[in-house]
């Protein structure tokens, strides 16, 4: 039986990945670990827009460009869903609300001297994030793990990110490494090489105006930056403080603080480092300087990926990927629980929060506001 023709899409997927990412952006405490699991939990579980392995496959490849990963796995889940514009909109409505909340405690820093606290709400949040970072781990290494190479590759991965190795070598170090493996196994005779290219970093600018400068220079860190917000912190060092001259060492930490402290991904530490340099306008342009070559990439990318899954040489590296993209996630969810999980309260927490999502499965988003109740309530007690 031959598959009928392709129906057009309604506009009924394009409010569905508006509402989904919207909501992502607004409870997306965590970093990308986090905002991983909670995506999964929207597009796998509830709603099941795609597969374990393809949303697995899409997960290995934002890992594998510059860039927001986790704000890029968004944008492949929207162009899944709605084709491009689900991808713009799937952007758009992820980094909106974080970058709306980063310009308010901007303008509130510009004024006070100072942003408000986040100490009660970050207290419940971080452990309930623990919880659902793990559920999500343990559903993802079911169709990652398919045999023991790749269960060893994701086992070292873990183990030597904790000990200090670069995770940009440790991801395609275990993607080549499977590749490789696997090749031998089929015992190919010949085989051509895979280039994996990357975007070389931009020539020195020289714009006379402040304007395009703050631009391109934020266009310039989006194409380049691979790895945590501490790789993204060096950048914005060197050009802010170091090369421009136009932020201190305390204004550079207070941006990046307020990047960690909201949802959505930290990238919006542009949003705040704009609003200081040049207000609003400045805050308009750093925002779209750091994503605009995020949107670019996932949209070139992504029709690369089944052909991906298709090629038996490249089937190994995406199965590496995939395998070393979630033993890093694994490392970080370790370093994060060790500040999540402070006393016997934020303990309780992050374990029922794992329970509860194994046993009855509820919208992670409760959950969340269950946390940011627990943290202001235990504040107002404990004083």
């Amino acid at each position: 039986m031959t598959p009928g023709p392709v129906k057009r899409r309604e506009p009924g997927p394009l409010r569905e990945v508006a509402a989904v990412f919207l909501k992502l952006g607004v409870i997306g405490f965590g970093g990308p670990a986090a905002h991983i699991a909670l995506m999964r939990d929207e597009v796998v579980r509830r709603r099941r827009w795609l597969a374990e392995q393809q949303f697995l496959d899409l997960l290995g490849a934002s890992a594998l460009i510059p860039g927001p990963s986790s704000t890029e796995l968004g944008m492949f889940l929207g162009y899944a869903r709605a084709g491009r514009r689900g991808l713009l909109l799937a952007g758009a409505c992820f980094i909106t609300p974080a970058m709306l909340m980063v310009l308010a405690l901007a303008w509130a820093y510009v004024r006070y001297g100072t942003t408000p606290a986040a100490a009660a709400v970050l207290y419940g949040v971080k452990p309930v994030i623990i919880g659902v970072i793990a559920q999500a781990l343990w559903g993802l290494a079911g169709s990652a793990v398919k045999n023991g190479l790749l269960g060893v590759v994701g086992a070292a991965v873990l183990g030597l990110y904790l000990l200090g190795a670069n995770p940009i070598l440790l991801l395609f170090g275990g993607a080549l490494l499977v590749m490789a493996v696997e090749a031998g196994r089929r015992r190919a005779l010949s085989a051509r090489p895979t280039a994996i290219l990357l975007p070389a970093g931009g020539a020195k600018l020289a714009a006379s105006h402040s304007l395009l400068t703050l631009f391109l220079t934020f266009l310039k860190i989006g194409a380049v930056t691979y790895g945590s917000g501490y790789v993204l912190l060096a950048f914005l060092h060197d050009d802010f403080v170091g090369h421009l001259g136009w932020l201190t060492n305390r204004q550079l930490i207070d941006a990046v603080a307020v990047g960690q402290v909201t949802p959505g991904p930290v990238f919006t530490t542009a949003t705040f480092i704009g609003y200081l340099v040049a207000g609003w306008p400045g805050a308009l342009l750093a925002t779209l300087g750091i994503f605009l070559p995020s949107f670019l990439l996932a949209a070139l990318v992504y029709p690369l990926v089944p052909r991906l899954r298709a090629s038996p040489w490249l089937r190994g590296f995406l199965d590496g990927a995939n395998v070393a993209a979630l033993g890093l996630m694994a490392a970080v969810t370790w370093q994060l629980a060790h500040a999540a999980i402070i006393d016997a309260l934020t303990a309780v927490m992050a374990i029922a929060t794992l329970l509860i999502l194994i046993r009855w499965k509820p919208n992670s988003a409760w959950l969340i506001a269950g946390g940011i109740v627990a943290g202001v309530a235990h504040q107002l007690i404990t004083g």
